[in-house]
């Protein structure tokens, strides 16, 4: 298996990281401990880190707000009542049971659920001229079809969860290199090293390699979760179709099974 981007580039990330806290450690330790012991360091609240973490902070932010509305999105879309409400499964299954595909295809054209729309495109295909199958065949195609086109919409919304856990890491790794830039042009100055700038550009270096991680792992479990929920949904409207027409087949040929009892056999 290939590795991604991001590992290709954590072992140079990490080293750039320990290099950039090993030079403040050195030149911290260098610092009067007196000065510093008077100086009280300023509360760290989550404005001041987001602030500290410099640009790559602000396409960050926009990634969340991203992750947080697509998450609201495919949690409204992806339910029973939009693929497979129970009333409807209820309907076409005894409808089907009794062979009135009619009224099975008017109950899902009556529906703006999947179920409801795949039924309605599917079941004009049943052959009542072929009592064996009843066009079972072609009936399966137009559903297979129908997923085929209706499917990928779905899943484009899901899959943009991918792309979000993809890029959010290397935006924070962009901002990283970013800090680091600043932090050896802080201690290449011609005034010598300035401790206070090196810490702030550590501080943007390592806050955005941290954001970029706090998107990019919820947008992977969002993006499993939602796939395999769409997977389970669709799943269980096939099923139904299936068992809808399994059961109008079975009725259509009750008599003839029954034809085909041996004779010899005596009831109980």
């Amino acid at each position: 298996m290939q590795k991604s981007s991001f590992q290709r580039l954590a072992p140079w990330l990490l080293t750039v990281i320990v290099v950039g806290v090993v030079l403040v450690g050195v030149n911290a330790f260098g610092q009067d401990a007196a000065a510093a012991a008077d100086a009280e360091p300023p509360k760290k609240t989550l404005w001041s880190m987001a602030v500290a973490g410099g640009w790559a902070m602000y396409p960050l932010a926009l990634f969340s707000v991203a992750m947080i509305t697509l998450a609201v999105y495919n949690f409204m879309q992806l339910t029973k009542g939009k693929f497979a409400p129970p009333e409807l499964k209820h309907a076409i299954l005894s409808n089907m049971a009794e062979v009135r595909v009619r009224s099975a295809i008017e109950h899902s054209a009556a529906s703006p659920s999947y179920l409801g729309r795949m039924m309605a495109n599917a079941l004009p295909f049943v052959d009542a001229t072929d009592p064996e199958s009843l066009g079972r065949e072609k009936v399966e195609n137009a559903m297979a079809d129908f997923a085929s086109k209706e499917n990928p919409a779905y899943m484009t919304w899901v899959g943009y969860f991918s792309t979000i856990s993809a890029a959010a890491p290397m935006v924070g790794l962009l901002g990283t290199v970013s800090g680091m830039i600043k932090a050896f042009d802080a201690l290449n100055t011609s005034k010598g090293a300035d401790p206070g700038k090196m810490a702030s550009a550590i501080s943007e270096a390592l806050i955005t390699t941290a954001a970029g991680l706090i998107v990019a792992i919820p947008c992977l479990f969002f993006f499993v979760f939602f796939k395999n929920k769409l997977n389970a949904m669709v799943a269980d409207v096939q099923r139904t179709a299936e068992e809808g027409l399994s059961a109008a087949i079975a009725t259509v040929n009750a008599d003839q099974q029954l034809a085909k009892v041996p004779e010899g056999i005596a009831e109980g």
